[in-house]
């Protein structure tokens, strides 16, 4: 009998083709997909991409495959690819024209905050480099500065010789030191405990860093955190918009207190999720380990809500940053400021998990804010919405609130909206121009899941309760605020009934100092009862305690301190 002809078979995709073919599919879900994304990624997992863009595209498929996972095994491919990402022959030869991409193996560079590049410095010290191409000539506003790092004896060398400023840092720093970790730890010696300073200085001087690449450290391809919530992608992605106000009465599933040290790692992947994206955030640089909590919101999406530190807490308003986890991915943050049942909210997805579920997780924010803060009044202020914000403005940020039901109060933003809206309805296809949507972001939006108040965030003047203490410490005191601040903790103790500051934390006698002079302008506080008084010791020293949400909840709680602070606020101390 005749042998039967072999059917043949298809030749394998070439790599261009099968990464073609997988981002088309990498964000559709049902049935088959998973089987035909794991083979395209078999299919790439060895194979060689020509160019930097190829290579990049495949990272991104990866990471937001990563994420959301079809199943078990499509994570599992996933997961040992991005483990050996770096080590692709691709990535390597790709390297420089991939700098700044955050994938690992590649050069990150950008102009980091003091605390961050004091950061980088201690836990990897060999990479950290000056990024001299970068800083060209504004690398001489670094000789006014070079005195105050060296010692006295050293000053004869650096007023007389003229080597320039690289040169000079290279002859001041250490035989096996780089010049990035040497201008970082003189800047924290010479400068020691006065903090402020140290950073108001660095970022006059603004120098450029550059984070070599190797083992461990910051990167988009390596970020995960193993103890969030799970939960695979079983059907397709949400991308309509919520209903905040359903949304708002689903509280989070859980709350975990994390320990110290989880806290610790924590800060640090919300530090390198930063870093990895060229990006800075003081309230992750400043976050406290003993304040993070993980909050499950369900289907894998997880906030680790990160305080900050008692000595870099505003006087006011409780700052807090989450760090928006998909399955133990970072995706994006989300910045939140609270008072007085209100919160001014920042929220940001990163690139690579835009247009995915966004309006989903933006209403489990507004959940987790009211459980944690007890707010029901949010607002969006103007540089998230396009002021000064050439990103906001080209992603149509301003509409993207407005659709979810937030609302300007600005006469002006409110008839501008309302003829843009005209303009809809005659043509859906109208879009907004640039300079309208400049003219809307001027204004805070707000959104309100009760009936609508003025003392909430966005519409009380805060900086007003600083410039009632700053009349009263220059009338009273003038130059000696030194004698101002110990001559107001003393009437401030008097006046809340409490004879010593025994037995409080060193954060908690921070708070206290730095509440005093207001203390003592609180209107009415002489007719306040013992209980009152008492009460209010108590929302001043929940300020400097380990969870800055406490003072929040007792503030909010304590009507008269809340309203007698709403009055400076409002210019009407008589009240």
């Amino acid at each position: 009998m005749p042998r039967p002809k072999p059917v043949p078979t298809a030749p394998p995709l070439a790599p261009a083709a099968a990464l073609r073919a997988l981002v088309r599919i990498h964000r559709e879900y049902g049935p088959g997909l998973a089987a035909r994304k794991g083979a395209l990624l078999a299919r790439l997992a060895g194979a060689r991409l020509a160019t930097a863009r190829e290579v990049l595209r495949l990272h991104e498929c990866l990471a937001f495959l990563r994420a959301y996972p079809d199943d078990r095994a499509v994570l599992a491919r996933v997961e040992a690819m991005m483990a050996a990402f770096a080590e692709r022959a691709d990535l390597r030869r790709h390297a420089r024209a991939l700098e700044n991409s955050g994938l690992a193996g590649t050069v990150t560079r950008f102009r980091f905050f003091e605390p961050t590049a004091r950061w980088l410095a201690r836990a990897w010290p060999d990479r950290l480099r000056v990024d001299w191409d970068t800083w060209g000539a504004g690398a001489a506003d670094l000789d006014h500065v070079l005195p105050a790092l060296a010692l006295w004896a050293e000053t004869p060398a650096l007023d007389e010789w003229d080597l320039g400023t690289r040169a000079w840092i290279e002859r001041l720093k250490g035989p096996n030191e780089t010049d990035g970790t040497f201008l970082v730890r003189r800047f924290a010696g010479a400068f020691g405990p006065l903090a402020e300073l140290r950073e108001k200085v660095w970022d006059r001087i603004e120098p450029p860093l550059l984070l070599e690449p190797g083992p461990g450290g910051p990167s988009r391809t390596r970020a995960f955190h193993p103890r969030a919530p799970r939960a695979l992608q079983r059907g397709a992605l949400r991308r309509g918009r919520p209903d905040l106000a359903a949304a708002l009465a689903q509280p989070p599933r859980a709350v975990r207190a994390l320990s110290p040290v989880e806290g610790e790692r924590v800060i640090a992947l919300a530090r390198e999720a930063m870093v990895a994206r060229s990006r800075d955030l003081d309230a992750f640089s400043h976050g406290d380990p003993r304040d993070v909590r993980m909050v499950d919101v369900g289907d894998g999406y997880a906030f680790a809500a990160i305080g900050v530190k008692p000595e870099k807490r505003l006087l006011l308003e409780a700052v807090y940053a989450f760090l928006t986890l998909k399955n133990g991915v970072p995706i994006g943050y989300v910045l939140n400021s609270a008072l007085c049942h209100s919160a001014e909210i920042a929220y940001n997805v990163f690139e690579t998990y835009r247009g995915a579920e966004a309006g989903v997780v933006y209403g489990r924010v507004l959940a987790t804010v009211r459980h944690l803060f007890g707010c029901d009044h949010f607002t969006i202020y103007p540089y998230q919405l396009g002021q000064d914000n050439a990103e906001a403005i080209a992603s149509g940020a301003w509409w993207f609130y407005q659709k979810l039901g937030f609302r300007p109060r600005d006469p002006g933003a409110i008839a501008l909206m309302e003829r843009e809206l005209a303009r809809m309805r005659r043509n859906p296809r109208h879009r907004s121009a640039r300079a309208t949507l400049v003219a809307l972001a001027d204004h805070n939006l707000f959104f309100a899941s009760g009936p609508p108040r003025d003392d909430v965030m966005g519409v009380l003047p805060f900086a007003q309760v600083g410039g009632a203490v700053s009349a009263m410490l220059a009338r009273r005191f003038g130059a000696d605020r030194e004698r101002g601040a110990r001559e107001c903790e003393a009437e401030a103790l008097g006046l809340l009934g409490l004879a010593s500051l025994r037995g409080w934390s060193a954060g908690e006698r921070l708070a206290f100092e730095r509440w005093a002079p207001l203390v003592t302008l609180l209107p009415g506080i002489g007719g306040w009862s013992a209980a009152e008084r008492a009460a209010a010791a108590d929302v001043i020293r929940a300020k400097g305690g380990r969870r800055e949400s406490d003072f929040v909840w007792r503030f909010d709680e304590h009507a008269r301190l809340r309203a007698a602070v709403t009055a400076l606020a409002q210019g009407d101390a008589g009240a």
